[in-house]
């Protein structure tokens, strides 16, 4: 018998390299793979965009922009019992803090809605009820911060003051001084290095407390050699002339000290947005501008909500958790004859907020495989919360699998993130409020640094990728 000699195997192994292309995942840096003609388009949107973050400190002036926005492209106040048909562009304001609006699509609102929501409250100083006072011949305002601070970045920065005022007669004074170069703006005094040294063993959060963040707003005495509180009585005297208020309008006024300094460029190659502000008004402009952007009916009504109270829980009644949405969509579906819950089951929902974007300075927070990168497009978050995922929807593999598919498919450039190592610290979006409306949610935004300091920093080639990504899901 004849011994056969066993053949030789062949072997077509592909190079590694090849192998690594096709198989591992990886972060393609924007400034890297944009056309010369993408890189303009992005550049030019971020200047609309910078021109929205300086109309828009506070809430209300987020929605005032955004309303003119939408009415500019065509939206008209939404009407409950009037009939719309697709194309129709809609928006309803609630209470002046939060705003929504839909683009009506081709099927039924049984097939439910794609969904973007993003909030457009920051972090900042809240002045008190009974904010007036004067300490050895200074005139103070006293503030309540709200959101998470910390707190001595916002000592020795230009202030400007932002609200409204509504006097007992229910007039409304609009306040907005410190913008204009022209005007007055304030500040929260820190001390001199050289008479800190009690101060430096106070721990980091106590830095300065929050009962010393005074606002500094004046020191000339009305013109009188008798009584006290001279300086305080002589800025009352500035504020009755200008304004026509008293001190017991402070009572019933919403009144916001936010940095003074406009929206700018950051960088040699100008490459950054720097700003106040930016989580999550970032996120608001992308969906707003994409919802406006919208050309052909979509399939689907297209609804976008910016909303109020993230920062302090998304409680009150402009607060995500406020029943305002369902109503906005109860409405709509009563004008289709269908039930809210068929509507709110097949629906779909971007949480539209901002992820931290990896700072190499401060590279221990940060698991390196699960943060997202500047300039490495939008950020998808599966889950947010912290320690055990605590206050997070965690989206399914399913709908995290179709948001893939549709990025890639429109060659959008994104990446995956995370709010930094577990049990480092974390936190929450609005997401969660809208899947427990048994929505399918995951988060998506843009990644920032410097997050919730008086100034905040995106890259300009991540604001396009999420505008892109956003115009995706609305189409």
């Amino acid at each position: 018998m004849e011994n056969k000699k066993p053949k030789s195997k062949e072997t077509s192994k592909e190079p590694a390299k090849e192998l690594k292309e096709k198989l591992f995942s990886k972060k393609n840096n924007t400034s890297k793979i944009f056309t010369e003609a993408e890189q303009k388009k992005a550049d030019k949107f971020c200047e609309e965009y910078k021109r929205f973050l300086d109309l828009s400190k506070t809430e209300r002036e987020a929605v005032a922009a955004a309303k003119d926005e939408l009415t500019g492209a065509g939206f008209l106040e939404f009407k409950a019992g009037e009939k719309y048909k697709p194309g129709d562009r809609i928006y309803r304001i609630n209470r002046g803090k939060s705003i929504i609006a839909a683009v009506i699509g081709k099927e039924s609102l049984e097939n439910g809605i794609n969904l973007l929501a993003a909030h457009i409250d920051s972090p900042r100083l809240d002045l008190k009820q009974r904010p007036l006072y004067e300490e050895a011949e200074l005139a103070y305002f006293k503030t309540h911060y709200y959101g998470g601070i910390k707190k001595y970045q916002w000592t020795a920065v230009p202030l400007a003051l932002h609200g409204v005022i509504i006097k007992s007669d229910l007039s409304t004074v609009e306040i907005n001084i410190g913008e204009d170069e022209s005007e007055p703006v304030f500040a929260v005094t820190d001390l001199l290095p050289h008479l800190s040294q009690e101060q430096y063993k106070r721990p980091a959060n106590a830095l300065i407390k929050g009962e010393e963040l005074n606002i500094l707003i004046g020191s000339r005495s009305f013109k009188d050699d008798e009584g006290s509180e001279l300086v305080k009585l002589n800025i009352l005297k500035l504020l009755n002339e200008k304004y026509g208020i008293t001190e017991s309008d402070f009572l019933s006024a919403e009144l916001e000290a936010v940095p003074a300094f406009k929206a700018r460029d950051i960088g040699f190659d100008r490459s950054f947005v720097g700003a106040y502000g930016q989580d999550d008004r970032v996120c608001a402009y992308t969906t707003l501008k994409a919802l406006a952007d919208v050309k052909k009916i979509p399939k689907k009504t297209g609804v976008v909500v910016l909303t109020d109270k993230e920062e302090v829980g998304s409680d009150g009644n402009t607060g995500l958790k406020s029943a305002y949405l369902k109503f906005f969509l109860s409405d709509l579906a009563e004008m289709q004859g269908i039930k809210l819950r068929t509507l709110l089951t097949n629906s779909k929902c971007l949480s539209a907020d901002v992820n931290v974007g990896f700072d190499p300075t401060f590279p221990d927070v940060s698991d390196k495989l699960n943060v997202a990168y500047m300039n490495c497009g939008v950020a998808l978050t599966k889950y947010t919360g912290s320690r055990g995922k605590s206050g997070t929807s965690d989206a399914s593999a399913e709908f995290t699998a179709e948001i893939r598919k549709l990025l890639d498919d429109n060659k959008i450039a994104w990446q995956t993130g995370e709010l930094g190592k577990v049990d480092m610290g974390g936190g929450g979006t609005v997401a969660m409020f809208l899947a427990n409306l048994n929505i399918d949610t995951i988060d998506m935004g843009v990644p920032v640094l410097s997050m919730h300091a008086p100034l905040e920093i995106t890259a300009k080639n991540d604001v396009y990728s999420a505008y892109r990504a956003f115009g995706a899901f609305l189409s």
